[in-house]
């Protein structure tokens, strides 16, 4: 299905400086959140913990819920309204991982149904240990490290046939991780590390197509962490399933421009570079628009009807899939005119 005319011809190579300055103010407001917040927000998946969610008949006050935790020993307890306020639900969250069999149960439902003179009911409890939350963070950061480096491979044999350089480079770098992951070294400034070097890597490389595709999925994950640090959103295992969601979206898009750049390469090897750029991503304009608009239509269905324990997750990929389209025709594509620029000063 085509709805825009095959002859259009918008100049989106021609914005690419504003578009880079758009995302480096993006990138520079989410690094900056994440820093100052000292990371995302984590949750019990990823930080260990009890969660409580606890539903009530009749409107109740918070710190009434805090009185009837402390006779729980649930002293340390944060409390904080889920959902509509007509629901008059609670997300209850303490740092103490506690046994959450059925008599604990019990005991919140008495302690707080004595307290607030309502009835309570206990939705959900969830309980995670420290250590298996720091096992669960630390694999769904090699878990996306190791999807954006078997994706570089993918790009490099399929759009440069370079099979076996690109996968040489991930076996080194896998090799070089879990070298240092031994020397119990910090596996987020690890991953960070290694992404850096896969980059220089592959400028050195001139492995450009995966260049492309790496740096506009660095640039959409960080943009989603970034804002999910900036309006204070739990980062949860759901998130780490959004963002590789997310990562798999956008890769899919930065292939279909991909392709029809390969294809105008061949056809029109005659005119410049930006041209050719501005035809193939005019002539899948169309695909692109469709299935960005048909892709947010369901996503923005599940954020507003979808309830508040899908809530976060429905974000993530509203951004992602935003975030995603715009990168493919203004980080991935551009690139490819940059690697030009560097080729020709080395001819001088």
């Amino acid at each position: 299905m085509q709805f825009i005319k095959p002859d259009i011809n918008i100049n989106f190579i021609g914005k690419r400086k504003l578009a880079f300055v758009f995302s480096i103010v993006m990138l520079t407001i989410s690094i900056g959140s994440l820093i100052l917040h000292g990371g995302p927000r984590l949750g019990i998946d990823f930080q260990g913990g009890t969660l409580i969610q606890v539903k009530f008949l009749a409107p109740v006050e918070i710190n009434t819920i805090k009185t009837g935790l402390n006779t729980v020993g649930l002293d340390k307890s944060s409390v904080q309204q889920f959902g509509e306020l007509q629901d008059i639900e609670f997300l209850i969250r303490t740092d103490s991982s506690v046994m959450t069999t059925e008599g604990f149960t019990n005991d919140v439902k008495k302690a707080l149904d004595a307290e607030t003179g309502g009835v309570a009911e206990i939705r959900r409890v969830e309980m995670v240990g420290p250590q298996v939350g720091q096992d669960l963070r630390e694999k769904a950061l090699f878990a996306m490290f190791y999807a954006l480096l078997f994706i570089t491979i993918y790009i490099s044999g399929r759009f440069e046939l370079k099979w076996l350089l690109s996968g040489v480079v991930a076996v080194a770098l896998i090799g070089a991780v879990y070298l240092f992951t031994l020397f119990n070294v910090s596996i987020p400034y690890l991953i960070v590390a290694a992404l850096i070097v896969t980059l220089i890597l592959f400028w050195f490389l001139e492995l450009k197509y995966a260049m492309g595709a790496i740096v506009a999925l660095i640039h959409d994950v960080t943009i989603t962490v970034g804002l999910f640090s900036i309006f204070d959103k739990e980062f949860t295992l759901a998130i780490i399933a959004a963002l590789l969601t997310i990562i798999g979206y956008s890769l899919n898009d930065t292939i279909i421009i991909f392709d029809r750049i390969r294809e105008n390469l061949r056809k029109y090897h005659k005119k410049p570079l930006e041209v050719i750029l501005n035809r193939s991503i005019n002539e899948t304009l169309s695909r692109t628009i469709l299935t960005s608009a048909t892709t947010l239509f369901v996503v923005v269905t599940l954020f507003v009807m979808g309830g508040g324990i899908i809530h976060d997750f429905a974000f993530a990929l509203i951004v992602g899939v935003a975030v995603g389209t715009y990168s493919s025709v203004f980080v991935a594509s551009p690139i490819l005119l940059a690697w030009q620029g560097k080729q020709a000063k080395k001819k001088r």
